[in-house]
């Protein structure tokens, strides 16, 4: 048996385990230098890792279903996937940073596109005219950037982003929330074939035969948001998938970005509700996204960033006192609209107009949250 087949053995072993769960498994693999190991440990030593107690040191001592593993694993390649675990160097490092990484996933296409700098696009199955123009519009600057474009192959907003980003040639990543072998939904089969031939990937953490039951997709929306430096809602209803993943951003310390809708239009009461929460930065352009990502361009794009005009200095302004005070402040660090309240010994009302009208003139710049710096 050669070492990653049998890596591999253990890792879809400790993913089979009743009740263990990713996070035991992601502290094993932090406590134990080789993986193979694994099943070789004392309940001594088992004991000593974080989260592992007497029940489930026990059930991972009393494993010996082998058969289901190699049965699970003959079946992925008859399926034509490959399984990405944890202990391999193709699982995306960003996945690795949030709190419940899965512990392995089924693939087909490239596991490098996994780990390109990209965004989620993300929205309601039913979209309004306003919606699908916004996300063709996003998606395909996006994708002229360089950007992976990560989504979960739903119809609406998501077959969108997908399709936009094919049209574009950039990689993009469908998350499902069923098994491999089982894609949903079944009208996107074209599209998910598309993505795989076209260098991007499909993958699923559900086992081969799963279902796509309604539980399934808000669990796996941690993986497109995990993926991703920032999660992008074009669409949405105050309820539903984008605001879970919009939240599930906001957990992982991604940058989470929402569309303005029309006050009359339901289908973007979401995104309004996100940005008037301070929740999610309020996008005109993709500019407004970029900055916001810790990604570098190169050739023509950087010369574009070099031959912009210079940023004002505030301290070239006609400001007043108070004004004055907020840029003084805001040199030295960000502050979140509340301590930069009791700093300064000015009411938040009266300080979140000062701040707009350092906005508008485009000294301050606002972070989700209601964080304020210096532009």
């Amino acid at each position: 048996m050669q070492k990653r087949n049998k890596k591999l053995r253990v890792l879809t072993a400790l993913s089979i385990i009743p009740g263990f769960g990713c996070r035991r498994v992601f502290n094993l693999l932090k406590h134990i230098e080789d993986p193979e190991e694994i099943f070789s440990l004392s309940k001594r030593k088992l004991r000593t890792v974080e989260g592992i107690g007497e029940a489930s040191a026990l059930s991972l001592l009393a494993f010996d279903d082998w058969d289901k593993v190699d049965q699970i694993l003959d079946n992925t390649e008859k399926s034509g996937s490959k399984i990405i675990t944890m202990a391999d160097s193709d699982y995306p490092p960003l996945l690795k940073q949030i709190y419940d990484p899965p512990v392995l996933f089924w693939l087909k296409g490239n596991p490098e596109a996994l780990s390109k700098p990209g965004i989620a696009v993300v929205g309601t199955r039913n979209t309004s005219a306003y919606g699908r123009n916004m996300a063709k519009k996003l998606t395909g600057e996006l994708a002229d950037k360089g950007m992976c474009i990560f989504s979960g192959l739903a119809y609406g907003i998501d077959s969108i982003a997908h399709k936009t980003a094919l049209e574009h040639k950039a990689s993009t990543v469908a998350v499902l929330g069923s098994g491999i072998d089982n894609l949903y939904p079944k009208k996107n089969t074209a599209l998910a074939n598309e993505i795989v031939k076209s260098g991007g990937a499909v993958i699923t953490e559900y086992p081969l035969g799963t279902n796509p039951d309604a539980v399934n997709f808000p669990v796996r929306n941690r993986i497109v948001s995990g993926m991703s430096l920032g999660v992008l809602v074009v669409e949405s209803g105050i309820k539903g998938g984008s605001m879970i993943t919009a939240d599930l951003g906001l957990d992982q310390n991604r940058e989470v970005f929402a569309v303005p809708h029309p006050l009359g239009n339901p289908s973007g009461t979401g995104c309004n509700y996100l940005i008037k929460r301070g929740a999610a930065k309020l996008v005109q352009t993709i500019d407004d996204v970029l900055e916001e990502l810790p990604v570098e361009y190169s050739g023509e794009e950087q010369s574009e960033i070099e031959n912009e005009p210079s940023k004002p200095n505030w301290r070239d302004q006609d400001l007043d006192k108070d004004s004055e005070k907020i840029c003084e402040l805001l040199e030295k660090q960000a502050f979140q609209i509340d301590e930069l309240s009791e700093e300064l010994g000015i009411n938040t009302s009266q300080l979140l107009v000062t701040l707009l009208q350092l906005e508008m003139e485009g000294l301050v710049q606002q972070r989700a949250g209601k964080i304020f710096e210096l532009k």
